[in-house]
C-alpha cells in the first residue's frame, strides 16, 4: 500500500519539464535528433517511460517545447529606451534573441526543423506553419509595429520571408558568433526600410513606425 508520504516523495523526485528537456538536448546533442528514443530520455533521469509522457506526448512536443524558450527569450522585457529605437534595430534585436536563445543547441535545431519536414510527417506540417505565423504575430507586437490594413499583410508576408532566410543562414553559419548571419540579417533589413520607402513614402533609416521586406 503506498502511503501518502510516499506518494509525496515520488512527485518531488519526479523530473520537472524543463529538466526533461534540457536531458533530451544533451543526448541529442551526442546521438542526433534523430537518433533520439523517449525510453533512453526515461533511463537517463531514472523514471519509468509513462513519466515522460506525463509532460511530452512525443519527441515533437520536445521541439516544440523548446522553440516556445526562443519565443519566452523574445517577449522578455526589452531594454530601456527600446521603442525609441527605428523600426529596423527593434526587430533585429527581437529576432536575434530568438536565435540567440537557440544557439546553445544550433545543430540539434535543425535536426529538429529536418525532422519536422520529413515528408513521412505531413501531421507536423501544418502545425509548423501556424507556429511560423504566431511567431512572426508575436514579433510584430514585440518590435512595437502597429500599422493595420495591407500595410500589415505586407508586414508580415515580408517578415515571414526574412524570417526564414535567416533562419536558413544561422541553421548552416559556423562563424564566430553567428557574424554571417547578424551581417545579413542587417542588410535584409535595410532593404526593407527601402521597400516600405518606395511604398509608403517613410524614411529608409528605420524611422518609420514599421517595416516589411523578403530574403
Amino acid at each position: 500500500m503506498t502511503t501518502g508520504s510516499s506518494r509525496r516523495k515520488s512527485k518531488a523526485e519526479s523530473p520537472s519539464a524543463s529538466r526533461m528537456l534540457e536531458a533530451a538536448l544533451n543526448r541529442a546533442e551526442d546521438q542526433g535528433w534523430d537518433n533520439l528514443r523517449l525510453r533512453d530520455l526515461a533511463a537517463d533521469l531514472g523514471v519509468p517511460l509513462s513519466e515522460v509522457l506525463v509532460h511530452y506526448r512525443d519527441a515533437d512536443a520536445i521541439a516544440d517545447a523548446w522553440f516556445r524558450q526562443a519565443l519566452a527569450a523574445m517577449l522578455a522585457p526589452p531594454p530601456e529606451g527600446f521603442f525609441e529605437l527605428p523600426a529596423r534595430e527593434r526587430l533585429r534585436l527581437m529576432m536575434l534573441r530568438w536565435f540567440d536563445a537557440l544557439e546553445p543547441h544550433r545543430r540539434v535545431t535543425g535536426e529538429m526543423l529536418s525532422g519536422k519536414l520529413y515528408p513521412s510527417h505531413p501531421h507536423h506540417w501544418v502545425p509548423m506553419i501556424f507556429n511560423l505565423s504566431r511567431t512572426i504575430h508575436w514579433l510584430r507586437d514585440s518590435a512595437g509595429l502597429d500599422a493595420g490594413g495591407r500595410r500589415r499583410q505586407l508586414e508580415e508576408v515580408g517578415l515571414t520571408a526574412l524570417f526564414l532566410a535567416t533562419l536558413r543562414d544561422w541553421v548552416r553559419d559556423e562563424s564566430p558568433d553567428q557574424e554571417r548571419t547578424r551581417a545579413r540579417l542587417e542588410r535584409r533589413l535595410a532593404g526593407a526600410d527601402r521597400l516600405m520607402a518606395r511604398l509608403y513614402g517613410v524614411e529608409p533609416d528605420g524611422t518609420a513606425e514599421s517595416t516589411g521586406g523578403g530574403a
